[in-house]
Parts: C-alpha cells; sequence; structure tokens
C-alpha cells in the first residue's frame, strides 16, 4: 500500500525561500488568534447588553402593561370614582361621598343637594426644574385661559423652587396639562363649594373662605360638623316650597316697588323651617362679589317695628294673665300723649269702644294701648321677654340679631303704650312667626331649626294626603310640640277663633284661601328715618298668617319694606293691600306641596267650630271692662303713677329722717 504524499511542513523552507519568511507567518497566525479572541469578548459584551435590554424589556412590560405604575401623588392626584346610578329622588345622597373631599353635603328634608364639595386641584411648579418658561407659560393659558401668561412667565423665571400658578382648576384641565409631560409642573389635590340651585337659599347656606372654612349661614354655623362627619347635613327646607316663596314675594317685591322682602314658613308643631326668603338675594356659588344688601337675611338679621302684627300678643298676653276677657271693651278714642296722639287710620267702620275680637279685627291702635295699659309695664316686660322678644331669635344662623327694645328705665307710660300696637320695639321677622305659632299649636313655645327632623318622613307622591278639616284630624297624626307652654290650650283655641276672624271679617280679608281657613294678623308700620324720626308714607307692611285654622300646620309670614301704592291698591300701601294677598297666593301653592289640600266639602262644619262674635256678651253677673271701667285710661293710669311717685317721695323722706335722728346716727356724729 502507498503512502500519501507528506503536508508540507509550515516551518520548512520551500520554492528556495529564505528561512525569514518563516517568522512572517508566525506573526500572521498569532494576529488572527488575537482577532478571535477579541471576537468572543464582544460576542460576550454584545450577549450581556441583549440579556440587560431582555430584563429591561421584561420590566417596562410589567410596569407599562401588565401591573401599571402608579403615579407620583404630587404628578396626579386619585381621580374621581364612578358616580353610583342616578337616583332622581335623592335617597343615594346619605352614602355617596367622594373620597378627595371633606366638607360633607347639605341637602334639603327630601335629599335633594344644596351644597357640595367638588373634587379640584391646585397647580403649582418648581421653577428651578424648568427648562423654558416662556413654552410653559404660553402651554399653561391654552389650557387655563383666565391664566395671565406675562406673570406667570416672571413667576416661573424667580430662583425659588415652589410657586402656586392656578388654584381650583378641573379635573379636565389638570389632565390636559398633565398630558403636556413638563417637568416641574405639579398638582396638589383640594376642593371647591358648588351650590347646584344657585340662588335658592343663598343666604341660609352663606359660604366658605378659599380655605373652606365656613364664613357665614349653615356653613359657618355647622363648620365643625360638617368637617367632621361626612354623612350629609339635612335640612329642614323643602325646596319646592321655597322656589314658590321666592317666586310669588318677587312678584309682589316687584309690583310694589319695595327695596327689600322677606317670607317665612314654619312647621307649627315642630319649629322647622319650611322656607325662609330674603330679596334681594345672590348667587350663593357669587358669595365673595354680592352686594352687602343682597347677604343680608332679612328674616332674622333685619330690625323691623312689627306694627299691628304685635297686637296679637298683646291681646294674647291679657287674655293669659286675666286682666281682659273677650267681652271687654276698650276706647278707640284717640289718646293725646305729650305732643304725640296715638290714633287710628280710619274710625268710619268701628265704634268708639270696641270688644277684643273687634280691637283685632279692626286693628285699633287706642284700643290695643289700653289693653297694654291694663297689663302695665312691668308684666308687659316680663311677659315679653319670657316670649324671646328681648333676646336674638334661637335659629342655626349665626346672623340672628339682636331685637332693639327700650332699657327698663326708658320704658315710660307711652312705652307700654305704643308697644302695645307694634311700635317703639324693633324684631326680626322670624320673632314674630315664632311668637304667632306659639298662639295657636297649644300653648308651646318652640325653638325655631333649620335641621330636619329625625323622624321628619321624606314625602312621597303615594303618601295619604291631609284634608284639613277632613274626617281625620291632622291634630291625630301630628308630633306634639316640645317646648316652652307659654299659654293655656283653652287660651290658644280662643286666639285660634280670633286670628280666624281677622281673615274672615277683618283687616285680613285679602289673605283669604278657600278651603285652608286661613287665620292671621296684618301689621302696617312706619319707617324710622335718619334723623330719629317716623317717615309720613313710608312703611313696612306685614302679614303673620297659621293654616289651616281648625287643625294647625303650618305658619305663613310675609312683608314688604317700603312697598309703593299702585292703581290696584288705589295708592294704599298697607299691609292688607300687599302682604296679605301675597301671602294667599304662597299658601294656595305650597299648601298642595306639603300634603295639605282644601276641604270646602266641610266649610260650614269647621266655620262654625271656627266662629266667635264680634262682640261677645259678658256672663251673667259679671261687669266688664268699658265705660266707666277702665282702668287702662291713660289719665287714670297717669294719676296713678303721680300718687306712686309721690308715695315713694314720701316714704324715702321718711326713712332718711327716721336714719337721721335714730340713736345709732346721733352716736356716730
Amino acid at each position: 500500500m502507498s503512502r500519501p504524499p507528506p503536508s508540507p511542513d509550515p516551518d520548512t523552507p520551500t520554492n528556495g525561500k529564505p528561512a525569514g519568511d518563516v517568522r512572517v507567518t508566525s506573526d500572521q497566525l498569532r494576529e488572527r488568534a488575537l482577532l478571535e479572541r477579541m471576537h468572543v469578548r464582544l460576542l460576550a459584551v454584545a450577549g450581556g447588553f441583549s440579556f440587560l435590554f431582555a430584563v429591561i424589556g421584561l420590566r417596562l412590560t410589567f410596569a407599562t402593561v401588565l401591573t401599571p405604575m402608579v403615579p407620583e401623588a404630587r404628578q396626579i392626584r386619585p381621580q374621581v370614582p364612578e358616580i353610583p346610578k342616578v337616583d332622581p329622588k335623592g335617597s343615594l345622597a346619605s352614602a355617596l361621598a367622594l373620597p378627595q373631599v371633606k366638607r360633607a353635603m347639605i341637602v334639603d328634608r327630601n335629599n335633594q343637594a344644596l351644597a357640595v364639595s367638588l373634587p379640584v386641584a391646585q397647580v403649582y411648579a418648581n421653577p428651578s426644574e424648568l427648562i423654558d418658561p416662556k413654552d410653559v407659560a404660553h402651554k399653561l393659558k391654552s389650557v387655563i385661559p383666565a391664566l395671565d401668561e406675562d406673570e406667570t412667565v416672571r413667576r416661573l423665571s424667580l430662583p425659588r423652587q415652589f410657586v402656586y400658578l392656578a388654584r381650583n382648576i378641573t379635573l379636565q384641565q389638570e389632565l390636559a396639562i398633565n398630558n403636556f409631560g413638563i417637568p416641574g409642573i405639579y398638582f396638589e389635590p383640594g376642593e371647591r363649594r358648588h351650590y347646584p340651585l344657585g340662588m335658592m337659599a343663598a343666604q341660609i347656606l352663606g359660604g366658605v373662605d378659599i380655605d373652606d372654612h365656613g364664613i357665614a349661614g349653615v356653613e359657618r354655623y355647622f363648620d365643625k360638623r360638617l368637617n367632621s362627619d361626612r354623612n350629609p347635613l339635612k335640612l329642614s327646607l323643602d325646596v319646592r316650597v321655597q322656589a314658590v316663596v321666592r317666586e310669588e314675594l318677587a312678584k309682589a317685591k316687584d309690583t310694589f316697588k319695595a327695596i327689600g322682602a322677606c317670607a317665612i314658613v314654619m312647621d307649627v308643631n315642630t319649629g322647622e323651617v319650611i322656607a325662609m326668603v330674603s330679596l334681594p338675594d345672590y348667587d350663593a356659588n357669587n358669595f365673595a362679589h354680592a352686594p352687602a344688601d343682597a347677604r343680608f337675611n332679612r328674616a332674622v338679621t333685619g330690625m323691623y317695628e312689627p306694627g299691628s302684627t304685635f297686637k296679637l300678643q298683646t291681646a294674647a298676653m291679657a287674655l293669659q294673665l286675666g286682666v281682659a276677657h273677650i267681652w271687654d271693651r276698650f276706647s278707640s278714642i284717640p289718646i293725646r300723649v305729650g305732643r304725640f296722639t296715638i290714633a287710628d287710620m280710619k274710625t268710619d267702620h268701628f265704634a268708639p269702644w270696641l270688644s277684643l275680637p273687634e280691637v283685632m279685627a279692626f286693628s285699633s291702635n287706642p284700643a290695643a294701648a289700653h289693653i297694654a295699659l291694663d297689663v302695665g309695664a312691668q308684666r308687659q316686660q316680663d311677659w315679653l321677654r319670657g316670649m324671646g322678644f328681648f333676646a336674638p331669635v334661637p335659629i342655626e344662623l349665626p346672623e340672628a340679631g339682636h331685637p332693639i327694645v327700650p332699657a327698663r328705665r326708658n320704658w315710660s307710660l307711652s312705652t307700654t303704650m305704643t308697644v302695645g300696637f307694634g311700635h317703639g320695639v324693633a324684631e326680626p321677622p322670624l320673632s314674630i312667626v315664632r311668637a304667632t305659632v306659639a298662639t295657636v299649636n297649644g300653648g308651646i313655645l318652640l325653638k325655631p331649626t333649620l335641621l330636619a327632623r329625625d323622624d321628619a318622613p321624606v314625602i312621597e307622591a303615594s303618601d295619604a294626603p291631609v284634608i284639613s278639616g277632613g274626617a281625620e284630624s291632622p291634630d291625630e297624626t301630628q308630633p306634639s310640640p316640645e317646648g316652652t307652654r307659654v299659654f293655656s290650650p283653652q287660651n290658644s283655641t280662643l286666639l285660634r277663633k280670633i286670628l280666624r276672624l281677622d281673615v274672615s271679617k277683618g283687616t285680613g280679608k285679602t289673605g283669604e284661601v278657600p278651603g285652608y281657613f286661613v287665620g292671621g294678623k296684618t301689621g302696617t308700620a312706619e319707617k324710622i328715618g335718619a334723623n330719629g324720626r317716623y317717615l309720613k308714607h313710608v312703611n313696612i307692611s306685614a302679614f303673620t298668617s297659621i293654616f289651616p285654622m281648625n287643625a294647625p300646620r303650618y305658619a305663613v309670614y310675609v312683608m314688604l319694606d317700603s312697598p309703593q301704592g299702585t292703581t290696584a291698591t288705589h295708592g294704599w300701601t298697607t299691609a292688607a293691600w300687599n302682604a296679605a294677598p301675597t301671602a294667599g297666593r304662597i299658601i294656595s301653592r305650597v299648601g298642595p306641596m306639603l300634603q295639605v289640600f282644601p276641604d270646602t266639602a266641610h266649610a260650614d262644619r269647621i266655620e262654625a267650630e271656627l266662629a266667635i262674635p264680634l262682640r261677645p256678651q259678658p256672663p251673667r253677673g259679671v261687669r266688664p271692662l268699658g265705660p266707666g271701667n277702665d282702668p287702662g285710661d291713660p289719665r287714670h293710669a297717669a294719676e296713678e303713677r303721680q300718687a306712686e311717685e309721690h308715695r315713694r317721695k314720701v316714704q324715702s323722706a321718711t326713712e332718711r329722717e327716721s336714719a337721721r335722728t335714730s340713736p345709732e346716727s346721733r352716736g356716730r356724729g
């Protein structure tokens, strides 16, 4: 077997080449080996980078797709959660609470939202992290039109690490700014108070400051509660009734060109304020820019002479103290007191002597003054103080003002008389309503409240209506009043009849509403000018009323400030021409809303039950007050006062003389 020829030895010189060529070939081989090692290293490095990129890609996949990372809290705040299902009746209001807001909602008695806090954001920046302040300001301006671009550029150029740029921006604006991806722009969560019904109950709700703290109204009164308890604060107001009252009151204010007006609807058994309107008013969302006159709540802050509406208190006081009875008669002849004369506007429709029901029905000033004199100054003051007329009305409003009443040392004979018919004192309208309610609800002086009773039912369309005077009396279904007894039930029943008489046959006829058996009292008082004197033909006209009088449920009060006469009123500006008919229209509209419907089927029976004669006959053997028996005659009162003063002077002189001549006195001398 032959062998294959041997391979040429690379170290053996061939073709006659010199031995030096062998060394060159070895260098090439070493370079080749070095390149191969470098190639391996490059592959290893490339593999390492590939691994790192794979790890980073996997992490990014988890961070952005599989398990996205939560944005930094200061970059974007938590978003608004999904709102629950549509709830037109508002039954879910107590369960709806946005996690971003702290201040609780305010709702009416039927859970209609009156005040809510909405999540917003505050935009701020760290100028040291910004690249181009002008570009940033231009972008922000495109989202926030109200932003001052030049001022923003200036602030972003300051050598600071924190500057506020905008407050209370919306969710959409926040997202739009966040989408710009501007480094150095941050967001801070906040909330903004919103009043969805605008002008509705603006003076009652009040407002909050920039830090969401209450500064007026129930927002201020319940500030601590609203910030500590997220359950809605339920008010006694009914926005349906509130809307009707505001509409009718605004019509009257415009018709009679009054400078102001107010109206109140209150539950006579619970003290709950169902509606309270003061005009002019304002949009509650614009509290900071509302004029002072619009923010002024005339129902609790305004002080007005009550006029003849106060005669109800004079009559009630005399009856309860046993000073007068319904068969007693009082002089309506003008009374001269110093340089003043107490007289009636018209006397052609009544006699010189009036029974107590006639005094109320015809609204006689001199007769009311006589009744007040029969009671006396001291008992008059004590009574009015007990009825709450000397203190701010107790209501959950910090704006409740203090009444204007004469000091005890200035409570003269003339003061006793003028206060008897509603002059010489100034009271907030809610105090008049509170006292009126006490005369008809069985004699209980209630504490008015803006909070809904815990057991107050939500009015449903399917609830059985209350028919005034029907077979099932509302008295049997209403809660018993809780408060201070100031009248006997018998006198309360009597006063209900007297108030009904004032509407059926007296000055309040224009407040009548068929089937509602309205009772009430008109009142017209001249305004006091800047010089402290009464202004002729510039009045405060008011009507305080109750319905239905056979089973009282609600009080309605209307007041017009400085109304002007019209052709329809023949130029008259008294309450019978403006305030009383306005209250009647309110009653006819809100009655059905409050589930009290007119009853015409039992009208004859109800009127008979409420009837009281204009001039009742005294019981046999009783000598009534009247001609020849009038302890309230101011002449007798003046004589008695002079005699009392003389007696005191004599007693004082006697005591001084006794002290001077006593042994102890001589010893000390």
